[in-house]
């Protein structure tokens, strides 16, 4: 074959057949519709207008899908929930909730952590990981907040920043869910989702909050953050996304990445041990069922 037949050829060869999500890839979801066909990546050249739609029906599904997602923190108090927060790191929510309990028995306050001897503390934390750190951390910004604060947990970003182990995410959990003002918590979770949606390609996290906030209402953000967590924790995973039984298919360009058969990708769902839904092991009477019970795990039987 020459030179000039070959190109010939190469021309003529049929497209590659794009991936589509199978008609029942949602199936595993209780409530949603199947899913339509997929293309494999977002539409080139995307318009802002149009990257606003999908981003915002995105929340949306997940809002029916999730419409009991919170905070997996056990918590009774903005203290409780900033030291949680701390602890949460590199380790689950459901380690840290087994752990608070014996902590905020013994201390309650800031005042009793600040005033805690640190070998003490570091016992009760040593199941989370990272224990020294975490002890320096949670007695370090509950002497902050005996002597700056009066006691309490302030609520502006500036100054809950300040605190020791403080960033921006914890920030946010804190601001959110103890003090109902707007903030979008850039966890592991939510920077592996909106990438992988194409809501964004920062790799910043303070990139990536400006973004994804620049996307949706204030009034949205902490509400989002829940939603997109909980479906990174239990639906779209980092190594195995189960794409078949994903009730976004249809608006997702990274869909194929993970197993797309709805039977298989079923298998891969994820619910964190302790109580259902989520992981907290003291859920609010919110998210229990008429008999007192946690309301069953996505998609489950019933």
């Amino acid at each position: 074959m020459n030179k000039k037949t070959e190109k010939s050829v190469k021309k003529q060869a049929p497209a590659k057949k794009p991936a589509v999500a199978p008609k029942k890839a949602a199936a595993a979801v209780k409530g949603v519709a199947p899913a339509k066909t997929v293309a494999p990546s977002a539409p080139r050249g995307e318009s802002r207008t149009a990257l606003v739609r999908r981003a915002r029906r995105i929340n949306r599904e997940l809002a029916e899908v999730f419409p009991y997602a919170h905070p997996e923190l056990d918590f009774e108090n903005p203290f409780q929930l900033v030291v949680a927060t701390v602890l949460s790191a590199q380790t689950t929510d459901l380690r840290v909730n087994q752990t608070t309990p014996g902590l905020f028995a013994k201390y309650p306050t800031p005042e009793d952590l600040a005033a805690a001897d640190p070998e003490e503390v570091e016992e009760i934390l040593r199941p989370t990981g990272f224990f020294r750190a975490k002890t320096k951390s949670v007695i370090g910004l509950s002497k902050a907040l005996a002597e700056d604060f009066g006691g309490e947990v302030p609520g502006r970003l500036e100054d809950l920043v300040k605190l020791p182990g403080v960033g921006r995410k914890t920030a946010f959990v804190v601001l959110g869910n103890a003090f109902g003002r707007p903030g979008i918590t850039v966890d592991t979770h939510f920077q592996r989702l909106v990438r992988r949606w194409q809501w964004t390609a920062e790799t910043d996290p303070d990139k990536i909050e400006a973004a994804i906030g620049a996307l949706f209402p204030k009034s949205d953000w902490t509400d989002l953050s829940h939603h997109v967590i909980w479906h990174g924790r239990r639906i779209c995973h980092a190594r195995k996304p189960a794409c078949g039984a994903c009730p976004i298919a249809p608006l997702c360009p990274a869909y194929g990445e993970g197993e797309t058969d709805p039977e298989k990708a079923k298998k891969l769902l994820k619910y964190e041990k302790g109580g259902f839904p989520g992981q907290r092991l003291n859920p609010p009477q919110a998210y229990l069922d008429a008999g007192g019970k946690p309301a069953p795990p996505l998609g489950a039987a019933g």
